[in-house]
């Protein structure tokens, strides 16, 4: 192994400054400690490939290729299952905080705002409940300490039963709509606003209203548009304090047709002292431009409001279903005039009752005397200290709520047991906690018979809680959470706006079920003859004949360069900044989230391109200088074309010919405008393995005529998702028996969940 080493690797990898930051100058060949273990690895990764030698550097012999293949791969898997057999693939994983918080509103039926206590976790390989980066610390448990005493208050129904607010508010009486001198009209059954909030922030803002208590509320706004020749106007509305822009949520947008009132409801869960804005959208004029004729005047578009009814809280039974959970039907008595305490006649008898009952949901096992001690030695602790029969049994379920078997997933392996798949399952689909139709199956020792299984996750997958998993995991696979994280420039792109990127991703969360629930082929990720779309989006995709803010299933044209996911909006923008696009950037992005194959991370010393965007030049030509380097191309031979496949879609997905091109204002079809076509787009190019294609669609044929990779690739992201680890070259056989699995069921996607869920990988720790 040392001559080959030297006679091929050597050269390169070794010195103050090795090639890839990769020393194979003095290779420790100690495969038990993990960073030399890594080491080798890599090595191996790069000769499997073919990456290393390069192409200029003499091949070694085909036999002595392999018998350093071989060498490696020994050496590393044999450590590699050594440590397992020790200590499992995955380490103990915390909650992390969207799995925190779900797992307090099915353990006790509340939801409660927890965001000021729990910070974002850390994401590695593209996702947030990586076991490894989900550390603790004194502070995070301080945190979880307040988490607990909220939880607990809203949780326990101390107060009186909240009144139950049922009324019509007519916008009429909202003192922000002023009918003089402003941009509203007072109509016999309504009031008109006839400029957008995006032209000087025009809010309808109901001060007549705010939430006296947290919960669940019911809205019916009735509304239409006047005066736009037929056409319906939108709306969006908000809620919040309103005291400030991050206090300030959307709840959605409607739209609503000329003439012919309509009552949008919907249903919205309120902190205490909410209130909600109604927002018209896309309306042409400014303030001044009506101010100067008057409201009253104004011949323009529209939207009347007529009038809010609000119904709330909405509450199914009192004492609701969260303090049950902890109290039962123990009784309460009034300790002062509006509160009210749970008592009990035998207080250490039913201390020892409710721990056990809670500890067991909290802790998703069973649990013996032995675990509950702890926890009821609080609460005798507090009894004996004068506090009250409630007041020491909080002492009691905070300590179960800050206990490591509730904060922790405690997998004891190698093989999990009944309760341990039923919480890996549980988190894996719905990011919550197991509901008592997954402990039953644990107790009776049935969950883990393949069809009882099987049934589980068409059950999990078939819940309204299964929106966790369409919503965690394409927010992380496809960076769907990036969407905000750069605002398109104005200048370049006027028309992108909330309404649009809200369509976006909305576009991207229902595909993704419809190819889930559906068991679509897994090819319909790359390329498929259908879409969800709603008016705004099919205008943005330039798709005729979609009318109304409601998505909907379209059949695409055949010549709309749309269908799958590299083609839509969402993924489009948040793989581009605010002004340019880049192929280095979408050409990783689709090695990495949709191949499964990234590519190296750049050395240090390569000098970042900065596009131009006065259209001077394109990124092809400033890219030749790259891609002429001998050091870069083997990277940019497959970084580049699929970037350059979707080089016509501009940073908010739009389809171009030219890059826009921007400078000092001119005169275009009679309009002035700040930006102009540039250059034309150049999308063909050749992949690293000789295929030529011309454009994105010939790139996505491309890309379908390999579905086996498509599901090598989506089964380690669900193995890594699903486990909190993501799998090695050591699982290498495992993620290949999926793969063939799957093949021989047409590459469903369900029928990939149901495949990795049955593998030995997620049944073990």
């Amino acid at each position: 192994m040392s001559e080959f080493l030297t006679r091929h690797c050597r050269d390169c990898h070794s010195g103050s400054k090795p090639k890839g930051g990769l020393d194979l100058s003095s290779p420790a060949v100690d495969f038990a400690e993990t960073g030399n273990r890594l080491h080798w690895q890599s090595v191996l990764e790069q000769l499997e490939s073919g990456e290393m030698p390069p192409e200029e550097k003499p091949r070694p012999p085909e036999l002595q290729w392999r018998e350093a293949v071989a060498w490696i791969r020994a050496g590393v898997d044999a450590e590699e299952r050594a440590r397992r057999e020790r200590e499992g693939r995955v380490v103990l994983r915390r909650l992390n905080r969207a799995e925190y918080a779900n797992t307090m509103r099915d353990l006790l039926g509340v939801e409660v705002d927890l965001a000021d206590l729990l910070p974002p976790d850390t994401s590695t390989n593209g996702f947030d409940n990586t076991a490894e980066l989900l550390h603790t610390s004194p502070h995070l448990l301080r945190n979880y300490l307040d988490a607990a005493e909220r939880v607990l208050d809203e949780a326990i129904a101390s107060r009186p039963k909240p009144w139950l607010l049922k009324r019509r508010f007519d916008i009429k009486d909202e003192r922000t709509v002023r009918p003089n001198g402003s941009v509203y009209r007072h109509v016999p059954d309504g009031v008109a606003i006839f400029a957008a909030w995006e032209s000087a922030n025009i809010r309808v803002t109901m001060w007549n209203f705010r939430s006296h208590a947290r919960g669940q509320y019911r809205f019916r706004i009735s509304a239409y548009a006047m005066q736009n020749e037929g056409r319906p106007v939108t709306f969006r509305v908000t809620a919040g304090t309103l005291k400030e822009v991050t206090e300030e949520r959307l709840v959605g947008y409607f739209a609503v047709p000329q003439d012919q009132p309509t009552v949008v409801e919907f249903t919205e869960h309120l902190e205490p002292e909410n209130r909600i804005r109604i927002l018209a959208e896309g309306l042409p004029a400014t303030p001044p431009q009506v101010q100067q004729v008057g409201a009253e005047n104004y011949q323009g578009p529209g939207l009347v409001v007529q009038w809010v009814d609000i119904e709330g809280p909405l509450l199914e039974a009192w004492p609701p279903p969260s303090h049950r959970a902890l109290f039962g039907d123990l009784p309460q008595e009034r300790v002062e005039r509006e509160r009210y305490e749970v008592v009990s006649k035998q207080p250490l008898a039913d201390a020892e009752r409710l721990l056990t009952d809670f500890a067991r949901r909290a802790f998703r096992r069973p649990v013996t005397p032995e675990d509950i001690q702890p926890f009821l030695a609080r609460v005798r602790s507090g009894l004996e200290s004068g506090r009250s029969f409630e007041q020491a049994m909080r002492l009691g379920f905070k300590g179960i709520l800050v206990a490591p078997d509730f904060l922790f997933l405690r997998e004891h392996g190698p093989r999990l047991n009944d309760f341990e798949l039923a919480s890996r399952l549980s988190y894996f689909l719905w990011s919550s906690m197991p509901d008592e139709e997954l402990f039953r199956l644990a107790t009776a020792n049935q969950l883990r018979e393949p069809a009882v299984l099987g049934g589980q996750v068409e059950r999990l997958l078939a819940d309204p809680k299964a929106r966790a998993f369409t919503e965690h995991f394409t927010g992380q696979w496809l960076s769907l959470r990036a969407i905000d994280d750069t605002l398109p420039d104005r200048t370049l792109y006027p028309e992108y706006d909330d309404i649009l990127k809200t369509a976006m991703l909305k576009e991207t969360t229902l595909f993704f079920d419809e190819v889930l629930h559906n068991d679509l082929p897994l090819t319909h990720f790359v390329s498929s003859d259908f879409t969800f779309l709603n008016e705004r989006l099919a205008r943005h995709y330039r798709i005729p004949g979609v009318e109304g803010m409601d998505m909907r299933r379209v059949a695409l044209p055949p010549d709309s360069h749309r269908g799958g996911l590299l083609t839509m909006g969402a993924i489009l923008k948040v793989t581009a900044n605010g002004t340019t696009t880049s192929p280095i950037v979408r050409g990783a992005w689709v090695l990495e989230r949709i191949l499964g194959t990234p590519p190296p991370k750049p050395p240090p010393d390569v000098e970042a391109i900065e596009p131009d965007i006065r259209g001077a030049t394109t990124i092809r030509e400033q890219l030749a200088k790259h891609r002429d380097v001998a050091s870069c191309a083997s990277c940019h031979r497959k970084i580049d074309p699929p970037g350059f496949a979707l080089e016509s879609f501009d940073v908010i997905g739009g389809w171009r010919t030219h890059y826009r091109a921007t400078g000092e204002p001119r005169v275009i079809d009679g309009r002035r405008r700040r930006y102009w076509d540039g250059p034309a787009v150049e999308p063909g190019d050749v992949t690293a393995d000789g295929r030529r294609f011309a454009n994105i669609d010939d790139y996505k044929r491309i890309l379908h005529e390999d579905p086996d990779q498509l599901a090598r690739n989506l089964a380690e992201k669900l193995i890594a998702y699903g486990t909190g680890a993501a799998p090695s070259l050591t699982d290498e056989a495992e993620i290949e028996g999926i793969v063939r699995r799957a093949r021989e069921k047409s590459h469903g996607f369900k029928s990939l969940i149901h495949e990795v869920v049955l593998s030995g990988l997620f049944q073990s720790k």
